[in-house]
């Protein structure tokens, strides 16, 4: 929860949504003493403060509001969505689900500016635009992609702008001003295999990052325009590391490779350019040095990277 990051709400395969307070737990991590004999008991034994069971089927789309402290919502594989509202030290859940899509609900993104709006997309290629004060109908839904969409990440600093990845490897950009016309700004097929996270830059509006099954993550500037001389620079560097196509998209700021079978990335929201991305092979950490100036148009970056597991 991003007003009391200490709670936590996570999904499992028995179909039940949980919240969890985890302010013990975060608090030992400050005691420079020797952990207690029992501490794993701790753990072992933590009881969450809410558990819903209302949903038919496992899921993965969760996500709290920006705005209203304890707002919820979260989506399973059955196509139904369910909204958590705050009550007492603990949460109302309405039983009665939002439905709009024909498939299972991949990902959920509450709106950066706007208490009661929130985006949704599926396994039948859609995003919903949903308002918890109109009905459980979406106010508007698009076909986004020709596949499985997995994933989106609204734009928290150009909220007209949000973002798609499909299992086709494709990702795209809309503007939800023009929605119900022609809404798409950018489409790009770099990536050929499912992509699995995007999510836009806490601090640069025109910038994105976006891992994918093909091992792969990479940062994309949607702001820069073709630049022959950057861009062939850029091609022989990544053919010294690997096989690069021929084509590569001038948005494309940044490739990192190394990771097995990418599941998650995330910016770190107080320090500029630096990214941690999750894989079956252990976590890593990678900053490109030069981020800055290339988000103003210089040359393409280099990175620093840690790994972690």
């Amino acid at each position: 929860m991003t007003q009391q990051p200490h709670i936590c709400a996570t999904w499992g395969d028995t179909g039940h949504v949980q919240v969890w307070d985890f302010k013990s737990f975060l608090n030992s991590l400050a005691d420079s003493g020797p952990v207690a004999h029992k501490e794993d008991d701790k753990i072992h034994n933590h009881v969450p403060l809410k558990v819903f069971g209302g949903h038919k089927d496992e899921g993965y789309a969760i996500d709290w509001s920006p705005l209203v402290t304890g707002r919820l919502v979260s989506g399973d594989c059955n196509k139904c969505i369910h909204l958590w509202e705050p009550s007492s030290n603990t949460w109302e859940v309405d039983t009665k689900p939002f439905v709009g899509h024909s498939g299972s609900v991949e990902d959920l993104q509450w709106s950066p500016t706007e208490a009661d709006i929130f985006a949704s997309c599926s396994v039948d290629g859609k995003i919903c635009i949903w308002d918890i004060r109109t009905g459980k109908q979406p106010c508007i839904s698009v076909k986004a992609h020709n596949a499985d969409v997995n994933v989106i990440s609204w734009n928290r600093l150009a909220s007209c702008m949000i973002a798609s990845g499909c299992d086709d490897g494709s990702f795209s950009i809309r503007d939800l001003r023009l929605i119900k016309d022609d809404s798409l700004v950018a489409h790009f097929e770099y990536h050929k295999h499912p992509i699995t996270s995007v999510e836009w830059s806490p601090h640069e509006a025109s910038t994105l990052a976006v891992s994918s099954a093909d091992h792969q993550l990479t940062i994309w500037d949607l702001s820069l325009e073709k630049d022959a001389e950057e861009e062939a620079e850029f091609r022989a560097k990544m053919k010294e590391q690997a096989n690069a196509p021929e084509d590569l998209p001038p948005q494309l700021l940044f490739v990192h490779q190394g990771q097995k079978d990418l599941k998650e990335l995330h910016w770190h929201p107080q320090i500029p350019g630096m990214i941690l991305s999750t894989a079956a092979d252990g976590f890593n950490v990678l900053m490109p040095t030069n981020i800055d100036t290339t988000i103003a148009g210089a040359e393409k970056p280099t990175a620093v990277v840690a790994p972690l597991g």
